[in-house]
């Protein structure tokens, strides 16, 4: 274990809870803790917003994944970005407006309160779909910083995946949103120094030693100097939508990034946040795909047990072990901002949608934070534990829940923003019918042809139409006016 790393680590953590706490002196009513009460400035939403969204899969997944596929993967981090970029463009404003208009804190409220005539069904129904994928989604965190501690410090995967359990807990429960914002700022800019910097590290190295990216792509295996793997017809489409499908699931379906376009102040600030979130975007993917391409160049496709142990392994090649500390952090980084926020948008399902809302108990706002609170080390402790039991890969984790839950609720907001004759029993079928596909789907060899990410969306998509058509709502033209 290199103690200059380890100490490097230690920094990082004391810094990181010390934020969390000095950002969480002041009084904090239950708003605060949920969705910071329109006190935090665009750019450090976009921060925020960019660094849940990127978690392990990003540092650890996709590296991993370019490094199994070659130019191929380009793919999966084109559909991202687009789709972070449309949300950004043409959701966060929407999300801002509709979040003020409705009074409300969460994804699940709002298709509530948008659709009254069922919506205590809605409310139920997607706060049961978002918690219960967000925990297997959480335990794919908690289980990527374990090999995150297992490469860099040949730690006990156990020990590693405790340890950053007890961070995420920590950061979340003292200061709920405001606290995670702050903190996934700091950690955003870390998660980008690693992205930007190791890939320019890494080709320095390689031109150095006269190596050559497109001859090492050849040699790595069949197909990885392609851009569609070597398929051809039919099958070049299927693999571009696979991998391109990532997109759907950014179209406002993700509760812990949809949170933080809610939490805008203003236009202006909406403004502030695209340029950073756009900007942040294209330059994280860049980097990503091009460290898994050096990959490619500086290790045997044998090299590793798990393929997502490539970063950090490659950090701790070609860097001093103090820089090398700094860029590992940026992968923890990842892994908490993620996280926490994850945490807090299955505390809100909690003490906001089913507590307050759904069976209307009147608590007080110390209460109702404190209810969050008890949410957040329950709910971190059930993550701790499917991590600790979970062989899954992170990749594959990440990817199912995706489906679940971006691509099932995507067209229920979408349809929502934008489509007047979208009805209450509409909204259900969306949710049933992406919750049961998905299941379905990934328990099937079809999932290996055609992704559930892609399946989910337009099924969900298509049953919210046919039932809107069916059953339309008596009092929507009411509820619209209103």
């Amino acid at each position: 274990m290199n103690s200059t790393v380890l100490g490097v680590f230690i920094l990082y953590f004391i810094v990181i809870i010390l934020i969390a706490y000095l950002t969480s002196r002041n009084s904090v009513t239950h708003s605060d803790f949920l969705l910071g009460g329109k006190k935090l400035p665009g750019w450090a939403l976009a921060f925020s917003e960019r660094a849940t969204g990127e978690s392990a899969w990003l540092l650890l997944g996709f590296t991993g994944f370019v490094f199994t596929t070659g130019l191929s993967g380009i793919w999966v981090a084109v559909g991202i970005a687009v789709g972070i970029i449309f949300a950004w463009v043409f959701l966060a404003s929407r999300f801002m407006k509709e979040a003020e208009k409705e009074k409300v804190l969460t994804l699940s409220d709002y298709l509530a309160s948008k659709f009254g005539q069922n919506g205590n069904i809605i409310r139920w129904l997607s706060t049961l779909l978002i918690a219960g994928f967000f925990m297997f989604y959480i335990g794919a965190q908690f289980a990527g910083a374990g090999k995150l501690f297992f490469t860099s410090f040949d730690m006990n995967l156990t020990t590693g995946i405790v340890l950053t359990t007890l961070l995420v807990i920590l950061t979340a429960f003292f200061g709920g949103f405001i606290s995670v914002v702050w903190t996934d700022m700091i950690q955003s800019i870390m998660m980008l120094l690693t992205l930007v910097v190791l890939p320019i590290i890494a080709f320095i190295y390689i031109g150095s030693n006269d190596l050559s990216l497109s001859e090492s792509l050849i040699q790595a295996g069949p197909n990885f100097d392609s851009l569609f793997g070597g398929a051809t017809g039919f099958a070049i489409g299927v693999l571009f939508f696979n991998n391109f499908s990532w997109f759907f699931g950014y179209l406002g379906g993700q509760p812990q990034l949809s949170a933080r376009f809610m939490a805008l102040k203003n236009e202006k600030e909406a403004r502030q946040a695209k340029i950073v979130g756009t900007v942040w975007t294209i330059l994280a993917y860049a980097g990503a795909f091009a460290i898994g391409l050096a990959a490619i160049v500086m290790y045997e496709q044998e090299s590793f047990a798990d393929v997502e142990t490539v970063l950090p392994t490659m950090i701790l090649d070609l860097t001093p072990a103090w820089f090398g500390g700094i860029l590992l952090a940026g992968i923890m980084a990842a892994i908490i901002t993620t996280a926490n926020s994850q945490l807090l948008v299955v505390t809100s399902s909690v003490s906001e949608d089913i507590i307050h809302k759904s069976l209307g108990i009147k608590l007080t706002d110390k209460q109702l934070v404190l209810a969050s609170r008890i949410t957040i080390i329950l709910s971190g402790l059930l993550g701790m534990m499917i991590a600790l039991t979970s062989e899954s890969l992170v990749y594959l984790i990440v990817s199912w829940a995706w489906a679940g839950i971006g691509c099932t609720l995507s067209p229920a907001i979408l349809m929502t923003f934008f489509w007047k004759r979208y009805s209450s029993i509409g909204v259900i079928a969306t949710i049933i019918s992406g919750f049961v596909f998905t299941v379905l789907w990934i328990s099937t060899p079809l999932d290996s042809i055609i992704t559930s990410r892609f399946t989910t969306f337009f099924i969900a998509a298509f049953f919210g139409i046919v039932f809107s058509l069916l059953f339309p709502d008596k009092n929507k033209a009411e509820k619209t006016e209103r």
